[in-house]
């Protein structure tokens, strides 16, 4: 696998192709020009991550094309190439944005470690940007979809309190899309530039909880070699979102509680309190009212959290958007599988608009990629659904021309010739035990 893309940009053929036989040695994947107009042609074609330019070239003067490179692809490193007269040109491509310069012939020690340096820079550039982009593109209300009035009085809520430092809380079954709306209200915010964390609650204990959460002292349980910060402070003048804040000890919700008040916390193992800002935003799909009236959450810490509440439609009370969701996942794993599906069957949707969807919108984003990895054809059927699903819309009164048997043993067939006959693949993907499975091909004569 190749460490990353160079381009070397000088019209001396020997000392070109010395530098990339020394660079190739390295793992590095290595692309040539010799004038300035060549290098910009490669630039466009190649996923370039580090530019070595001579500074005379025929068409080019190098300084100026190290600012005219930089201009254009901010992410890339560029080291330049001098003659031993040529020093002061270096200094001024640095001026203009190079990463660093080497004199030809004398510097040739200093090329491998110069280069890694550039490179490393460079990767770690691209991968902030990368993510800042996919962050920006992934997590905004824009990116929210659905069009029924349910799902947009949420989104139109959320945007109204994303501007302001309030507590959000949450409210919604398992699957709607709570963390997707967290993100946004954090991206949509003056927080945005700043840290988004989210904690699942109910995935600890208490004390790893609590240490996860507020951080601990070197020595304050056994294991804790070091001073530890937590998820709090790594989110400091940024965001925390608590999924599942209804699981959470009671002894533990005193602590939350004064944070949210104080904005001070306290490490596991220390005597001393330390500040923070920090913006909670809270989920759950528990009822926090009648769990606090049951001594299982503080009245106090819910009445705090629940400053602002957004409530999240099941999926079954938006059934306008199933379609939009299921064409929209269909995109997605079919580009991840490199399969050309480009439509599904009436019968498909039908089933998918009648289903109940308990899981919500997590369940058919999984029914959606199980279905495209089934899918041998350009068009979703039937068939490609699992067979509690046709079970479900079968049992609903959904027209079939199949009785159950008869759509088990389709699915089960259609499943074997997807793992080539794999039937421990085969019994994982149909969620059956390795015995069940060999006694329904048995009994279908599979």
């Amino acid at each position: 696998m190749s460490k990353g893309n160079i381009l070397i940009i000088d019209d001396e053929d020997k000392l070109r192709g010395l530098l990339a036989r020394i660079l190739s040695l390295e793992g590095y994947s290595l692309f040539e020009a010799a004038t300035g107009k060549e290098g910009l042609k490669k630039l466009e074609l190649e996923d370039i991550q580090v530019v070595l330019s001579d500074v005379k070239l025929p068409d080019a003067n190098g300084v100026e094309l190290t600012q005219s490179i930089r201009s254009k692809y901010p992410e890339l490193e560029i080291i330049v190439l001098t003659a031993f007269g040529t020093i002061a040109d270096g200094v001024k491509a640095i001026k203009n944005g190079a990463f660093d310069y080497i004199t030809k012939g004398d510097d040739n020690d200093k090329i491998i470690p110069l280069v890694a340096k550039a490179m490393e820079k460079a990767q770690m550039q691209q991968r902030l940007h990368h993510l800042e982009k996919r962050v920006g593109e992934k997590y905004s209300f824009d990116k929210i979809i659905g069009q029924s009035k349910q799902i947009q009085d949420a989104i139109t809520l959320a945007r109204k309190v994303s501007n302001t430092d309030t507590t959000v809380l949450l409210l919604g079954e398992t699957g709607t899309g709570k963390e997707v709306f967290a993100e946004a209200i954090h991206q949509e915010s003056s927080r945005q530039k700043k840290n988004f964390v989210a904690v699942n609650c109910s995935a600890f204990s208490k004390e790893l909880l609590e240490s996860e959460l507020f951080g601990h002292k070197a020595g304050a349980f056994t294991g804790a070699t070091k001073d530890t910060k937590g998820l709090f402070e790594e989110a400091n003048e940024g965001t925390i979102f608590l999924d599942e804040i209804g699981e959470m000890n009671i002894d533990l919700q005193a602590k939350l509680l004064r944070v949210l008040e104080t904005g001070e916390l306290l490490k596991v193992g220390e005597s001393k309190t330390s500040k923070v800002n920090v913006r909670v935003i809270a989920a759950t799909n528990r009822d926090l009212k009648t769990e606090s009236e049951n001594g299982h959450f503080r009245l106090d810490l819910f009445y705090r959290l629940s400053v602002f509440q957004i409530n999240l439609p099941a999926l079954r009370d938006r059934k306008k958007d199933i379609l939009e969701l299921a064409n929209f996942f269909l995109k997605q794993f079919g580009a991840k599988t490199n399969k050309r599906i480009i439509a599904m069957s009436p019968e498909f949707l039908t089933h998918l608009q009648n289903y109940n969807w308990r899981g919500n919108i997590r369940e058919l984003k999984n029914i959606m990629e199980r279905a495209v990895i089934l899918c041998d054809s350009n068009s979703l059927t039937v068939e490609d659904l699992p067979f509690e699903l046709q079970q479900d819309a079968i049992s609903g009164s959904i027209t079939s021309s199949f009785d159950l048997s008869t759509v088990e043993k389709q699915h089960i067939k259609k499943v074997l010739a997807h793992t080539g006959g794999n039937k421990t693949e085969a019994a994982r993907l149909l969620n059956i035990g390795l015995t069940t499975l060999y006694r329904k091909i048995e009994e279908y004569k599979i």
